[in-house]
């Protein structure tokens, strides 16, 4: 029989989990916000429960409830059949929550819960003429009800408790590294395979012990005492028992063979000694060394001259005190220091809740992944710690570098940037702007375009920086010098440190090269534009995910959506579809290729209360008309799929292709010039009547072909660039269309 999954992770760890599913026998794994969905036997979502080191549930979905609202949640709680799930004399407890429709009247998750358990609890007293009870703190079966707009999903908890309770924790210490998040940073860090791990502040020794535990073949689950499945009537004892014998006797092989070596450090006595009692709890007696020693004296162990490299992890204070601010700068110093000086040629891991901080270590994060701890994001800085500089090199290598001496280039270009600042200044006020650009390519010397962003949830602004690519008569060096000086005047003269200034380099993308991604920080945050709340990473992707001058078609779309069905094609992460929503479009679908964007959409969606069905969920699953959900996101070839829509119409179309695109259609690639006439007429043959095609362009040189598009209204909308981008006025151009009724 095949089941459906869904396995929590910590935020930014999803791809991990994915991986480590496939691994685990998973085929086609889905990501999702914070976790992965997957289907397969009963014996996969066991191997999950027992495997991953990463997930911190596994659920079992039984049913999707309608939540249009409480009575809805009821009736159709009342209609499960009980008896799969849970036997006489067990005892239950439900969890929610997600976000139900604000029409529904279910405006707290425990409501939706309460509603759950009373149609459950009706259920079972008719079948058996006694209720079950309520147990909160270890009940036999545990449910978890995930509301999405109109919809939410009931699952069981195979886990029972969270998987990052390995059986292990003895003793501890002061805010203990959780176990999952431990084995993410490790894999993110590469460690299997390497000769060494050292931790050279190792606390109750939770990296070490995840570390030892991959190393030998450990599975993370097999320490438990209890587990959620095990109080679950649909349980199979002799399929579990199976699968905890196979991962003991693969333990015993991966224990009896050749293991790396692995030595923690800490100064503090009660720290060394909850890690011991950790370590003989988890059976790692031998296998890890920890002693006594303050940062200062710890030493690295020999490894191969040969590549791979020891790997040093460390997870050091955070401080979120303000008062600790100086004494952790120089904690942070002092481990650079150290791996600098005793660690040279190793690989570095270390996970911060204050990515600032890490500019302390003297060391540049050669790449940064986000990791969220509940609700505190940080930052895994991996560094390559360099081979030891000579003796010209100075002490510690200052980490700040003071501001340099302005040349006249740089006074030039931190005068534009103030004269621009302050002529937006009463606009940005006065529109509630949180995102705009201030500079862009004013001084051809400093060819760059530079945005701010203003996170909606922290009140921290950030620059994203885009230097344009010289042409190959500038000399390279010349061009580096002008980049180092632009983002000096950045940082210092808008007040921003250095993790908070973002540099790209745009330059002509071939092949497939246009589509890879940048890096995989995962770092991301909330803007707001109007009543919308929309995420941006200004990392990972050559774009944010917001197309700053699209702001005012977003805008006018919004105005014009109400009591529609709108049509967004080449949708990109779903912004405007987001805007029409919030607009109170009655239907909204959103098609592109490319599957990261439309996840992307998906969660803007989510942000803001609304539930959609993407292309890998089931169709009409979100209840809307005949079937079909109020908002979907399409996966798809845009061209392809108009051609294949039939008789679906929409009251209101937006299109806006990109200039040029390998495509499987159009003679092999999309040249909006070249096709946009066809492309027009494609898209009005699916207008309803007095319907309205918005047609849109970013091609500077575009010509509008009007002798080709007769018998249709064509008028260019106006005003649609706004004041940050008035210097380039053809930055887009977008136009109305409609079928021309004397025609």
């Amino acid at each position: 029989m095949t089941h459906e999954f869904f396995a929590t992770v910590p935020h930014g760890a999803e791809d991990l989990l994915a991986a480590e599913l496939e691994s685990l026998g998973v085929s086609a794994p889905r990501q999702r916000a914070g976790g992965v969905a997957f289907t397969g036997s009963l014996e996969l979502g066991y191997r999950a429960c027992l495997w991953s080191r990463l997930a911190g549930r596994v659920l079992l979905r039984i049913a999707e409830l309608p939540a249009t609202d409480g009575d809805a949640l009821y009736t159709a709680a009342r209609a499960i059949r009980w008896t799969d799930h849970l036997g006489p004399g067990r005892t239950f407890a439900i969890s929610a929550a997600g976000r139900a429709d604000p029409d529904s009247g279910i405006d707290n998750t425990h409501f939706a819960a309460l509603r759950v358990k009373d149609g459950l609890v009706d259920a079972l007293r008719e079948r058996w003429g006694s209720r079950p009870d309520v147990e909160l703190d270890r009940p036999d079966l545990r449910l978890r009800l995930h509301l999405r707009g109109q919809l939410g999903t009931l699952s069981v908890d195979l886990a029972g408790e969270g998987l990052h309770r390995r059986g292990y924790r003895v003793a501890s210490v002061a805010a203990p590294l959780r176990e999952n998040l431990a084995a993410a940073v490790l894999l993110r860090a590469s460690w299997r395979d390497r000769p060494a791990f050292v931790d050279p502040m190792c606390g109750s020794a939770t990296l070490l012990i995840e570390a030892a535990w991959m190393a030998a073949d450990v599975a993370p689950g097999l320490l438990r005492r209890r587990w959620g499945l095990e109080g679950w009537a649909g349980h199979e004892p002799e399929l579990w028992r199976g699968l905890v014998e196979e991962a003991k006797a693969r333990r015993e092989a991966g224990l009896a063979g050749a293991l790396p070596r692995l030595i923690g450090y800490d100064a503090e006595p009660d720290a060394v000694r909850a890690a011991l009692a950790c370590i003989d709890a988890a059976g790692l007696r031998g296998v890890i060394h920890v002693e006594k020693r303050p940062l200062a004296e710890v030493e690295a162990c020999a490894t191969p001259a040969t590549p791979p490299a020891g790997l040093v992890v460390s997870n050091p204070p955070w401080g979120e005190r303000l008062g600790n601010r100086r004494e952790l700068e120089s904690l942070y110093a002092a481990l650079g220091r150290l791996m600098r000086e005793r660690f040279a040629e190793w690989d570095a891991a270390v996970l911060t809740g204050d990515p600032s901080l890490g500019r302390s270590l003297g060391i540049r994060a050669r790449r940064r992944n986000v990791l969220h701890d509940g609700p505190i994001e940080c930052q895994i800085l991996r560094l390559e710690i360099p081979a030891p500089a000579g003796p010209e090199a100075g002490e510690g290598a200052a980490v700040e570098r003071a501001p340099r001496e302005r040349s006249e280039g740089m006074r030039s270009f931190a005068n534009r940037l103030a004269k621009n600042q302050k002529k937006l200044r009463k606009w940005v006020r006065r529109e509630g702007v949180s995102c705009y650009r201030i500079y862009a390519a004013d001084i051809p010397e400093y060819n760059f375009a530079v945005d701010l962003y203003a996170d909606a949830e922290r009140g921290l602004t950030h620059a994203h920086v885009q230097e344009y690519a010289p042409p190959a008569t500038v000399d390279e060096a010349a061009a580096r010098h002008r980049r180092g000086e632009a983002l000096a005047v950045i940082r210092e003269d808008l007040g921003l440190p250095r993790e908070r200034v973002h540099l790209k380099r745009r330059e002509r993308q071939k092949g497939r090269k246009q589509y890879q991604k940048l890096d995989d920080s995962g770092r991301e945050f909330v803007v707001a534009e109007g009543p919308a709340r929309l995420w941006v990473n200004l990392d990972d992707y050559l774009d944010t995910g917001l197309f700053l001058d699209h702001r005012p078609v977003r805008a006018r779309l919004r105005e014009a959506a109400a009591g529609k069905q709108v049509l967004n094609l080449f949708c990109y992460t779903a912004t405007a579809s987001v805007h029409a929503a919030l607009g109170r479009a009655t239907a909204t679908t959103s098609v592109d290729l490319s599957r990261t964007y439309l996840e992307w959409g998906a969660r803007n969606f989510a942000l803001n209360g609304f539930a959609c069905v993407g292309p890998e969920d089931k169709e009409g699953g979100s209840g809307g008309r005949r079937g079909r959900p109020a908002h979907e996101l399409v996966r798809a070839d845009v061209l392809e799929w108009v051609r294949e829509q039939g008789a679906r119409r929409w009251d209101l179309i937006l299109c806006d292709p990109p200039s040029f695109s390998n495509s499987k259609r159009m003679s092999g690639t999309l040249d909006v010039q070249r096709d946009h006439v066809e492309i027009i007429r494609r898209c009005v043959r699916l207008l309803r009547p007095r319907g309205q095609l918005w047609f849109s362009t970013n091609l500077r040189k575009f010509e509008l072909d009007e002798g080709g598009l007769t018998g249709l209204r064509v008028e260019e909308l106006r005003d649609t660039v706004p004041p940050d981008f008035a210097r380039a006025k053809t930055v887009h151009r977008c136009w109305v269309i409609a079928r021309d009724v004397q025609a």
